[in-house]
């Protein structure tokens, strides 16, 4: 390949590729072959292009001068399309926007295009998070991880990103309404369930006004799915770690009675009857028996890929029982 004498943009393009090697602008550096040592075990097969790249930022060659000119930015760029993974470079690459005094705001719309090509990779994420925490801006965010959740309702990067944004910039306002119509198009979105009770937790709290309001749109939910684990899960949260609510009761064993064995239906009853027996609260063998039965159900019937799991439960609540009534006995006969 002839000699590249020009340091234009059109030596990144990837129809006019110049390896670095080859470009009269590079020829100060000296490029650091990677060491794998001897006898690497599973080398990676690198292209050519991506190999010779790194030569350039291995420890010896820009990295241990620090340079951070216009030309290694434009390293780090290439670079990272060769690989987006690679936190040193992302670190490298923040280091040189931050000593030009670049404009970030076109670093966020570079991290963009980087993040809709890879959705899941954490370090172009905490890129992102980075240089809003210098700009102090969030305007661009929640728009952002809006595009990619409606891409991928579930992108585990894209909320956590989401929920610092809006917990660091205090932007809780309409989150409701967005969790809201995720559920409508997916209500088994169980990343919207938490993204429900990380609003309500930060915002009001958990009321009794809320927790009303909360017990009665999951239990609507449910009604809709019974075999939605996502929503089962959140009654859970709101209700064992805040109230009891008789109309949650009522409305379990309703659809027990009518014949619904979902085995998350299944599974919360027993957490009932449960708690019945450790409150004391009515005929304690009969909430025993009765969660026996269920546990019995789920074993045989309709979750027998957790049957050992369930004989657990059935067998530990006896003994609890058992020996809750030893212990009672024993005190009456001391007195």
């Amino acid at each position: 390949m002839a000699e590249a004498d020009s340091s234009s943009e059109e030596l990144y393009d990837e129809s006019n590729w110049v390896f670095y090697k080859h470009r009269v602008d590079w020829k100060d550096v000296v490029p650091v072959p990677q060491d794998d040592g001897p006898f690497p075990i599973v080398a990676i097969a690198y292209s050519e292009k991506c190999y010779i790249t790194f030569f350039y930022l291995q420890p010896f060659a820009m990295l241990k001068s620090c340079e951070k000119s216009e030309r290694a930015l434009q390293l780090t760029k290439d670079a990272l399309d060769l690989n987006p993974a690679n936190y040193t470079v992302w670190q490298y690459r923040g280091e040189i926007l931050k000593h030009l005094n670049k404009d970030l705001v076109q670093e966020l719309a570079y991290v963009k295009e980087m993040i809709e090509d890879n959705p899941k990779n954490y370090q172009v994420w905490h890129h992102r998070r980075v240089i809003v925490e210098w700009l102090q801006d969030p305007s661009y965010e929640l728009s952002l991880t809006k595009t990619i959740l409606s891409q991928d309702a579930k992108n585990y990067h894209a909320w956590q990103h989401r929920q610092w944004i809006i917990r660091t910039f205090k932007l809780f306002d309409n989150e409701l309404e967005y969790v809201n119509h995720l559920l409508e198009d997916d209500i088994r979105n169980n990343s919207a369930w938490n993204q429900r009770y990380f609003v309500i937790n930060n915002t009001t709290g958990f009321t009794e006004e809320v927790i009303s309001r909360e017990l009665a749109f999951t239990l609507d939910k449910i009604k809709i799915v019974t075999n939605n684990e996502s929503a089962w899960n959140y009654l859970r949260g709101v209700l064992f770690h805040h109230c009891q609510d008789p109309n949650v009761r009522q409305t379990c064993e309703e659809l027990y009675t009518s014949g619904n064995n979902s085995p998350f239906l299944l599974a919360f009853l027993i957490d009932m009857c449960e708690e019945k027996m450790e409150r004391g609260d009515g005929d304690k063998a009969n909430s025993l028996r009765h969660a026996i039965q269920l546990c019995e159900k789920l074993t045989n019937e309709y979750d027998v890929i957790r049957r050992e799991y369930w004989n657990y439960i059935a067998r530990n609540l006896t003994q609890r029982v058992n020996s809750s009534e030893d212990d009672a006995l024993g005190t009456k006969k001391s007195n």
